[in-house]
């Protein structure tokens, strides 16, 4: 039985009118949006709208109808979509500091089912409350912002930003720096820069949450501090790709900071 046709919503990358097709494939899909959009080329992509993501056979199977999707034609990037959405490069640089937290957040989440089932649910608990606090602090779109004050933002107020080095040194010895606010080009370079996690996100401080949470035996999980190390510059470096060490960092999360302190003072009885 052939499958039933999947509905989505189709632009191009300058046009924001957005139109209703239906495919049972994504060959169809995107042979049919070409031609409603006049673009007939058969190396067209089709990206999610909100976030880049490139269409593939298998994913269109499985994101939800109705999804917001945009057209590009050889040569175009999904960067020259997302900039028309903002009034001004400011609020753009904010965007592209926001989506790194966010997709931090997701793989913290997405982590849930490699917990303990008897912690998966204190486990999602903690989460929650870091999505919580994320959403209270705009997920730390500051930190490109240029506008915002020199304690919060990485960047001089004419938009420069520096390599901070990489994780295992204090300064870049190559003394990197970009302006994205520059122009176009330079905001794609700026996407390869890389917000490093000194102590390492999937190697250390996720396992050591869900440790945590299965072991806790009573105690409380500082899950601040594990906000702090995840989404805070506490723990995250503005690192150019070529001081990127993709290497084992062999750092581990301070064990004295898992779990909050109890208030020992005793009950005083009437």
């Amino acid at each position: 039985m052939a499958p039933r046709p999947r509905a989505f919503k189709i632009r191009s990358l300058r046009d924001p009118r957005k139109f209703g097709v239906a495919a049972r494939s994504l060959l169809e899909l995107r042979r049919k949006g070409g031609k409603l959009l006049q673009l007939s080329s058969p190396d067209c992509r089709l990206c999610l709208y909100e976030d880049g993501t490139e269409l593939t056979e298998g994913y269109f199977h499985h994101i939800p109808e109705n999804t917001d999707l945009v057209l590009l034609a050889p040569g175009e990037t999904w960067q020259g979509c997302i900039e028309s959405r903002f009034k001004n490069k400011s609020s753009y640089m904010r965007y592209s500091c926001e989506s790194r937290i966010r997709s931090y957040m997701k793989e913290v989440s997405s982590y849930t089912s490699a917990v303990h089932p008897a912690a998966q649910a204190e486990y999602k608990r903690i989460t929650d409350f870091m999505l919580d606090k994320l959403k209270s602090v705009k997920y730390n779109g500051c930190y490109f912002d240029r506008r915002e004050e020199e304690e919060v933002r990485l960047c001089t107020t004419d938009g420069w930003f520096s390599c901070q080095g990489p994780f295992d040194r204090d300064y870049c010895l190559y003394k990197h720096s970009i302006n994205p606010y520059g122009n176009r080009e330079n905001r794609i370079l700026f996407s390869t820069w890389n917000l490093d996690h000194i102590i390492e996100k999937k190697r250390t401080i996720v396992p050591t949450l869900a440790e945590a949470v299965k072991e806790q035996d009573g105690r409380e999980v500082d899950w601040e501090y594990f906000y702090r190390l995840l989404f805070t510059l506490d723990n995250l470096k503005l690192v150019h790709i070529a001081c990127h060490k993709k290497i084992s960092h062999n750092l581990t999360c301070d064990r004295t900071k898992i779990y909050r302190k109890r208030n020992n003072r005793q009950k005083v009885s009437k």
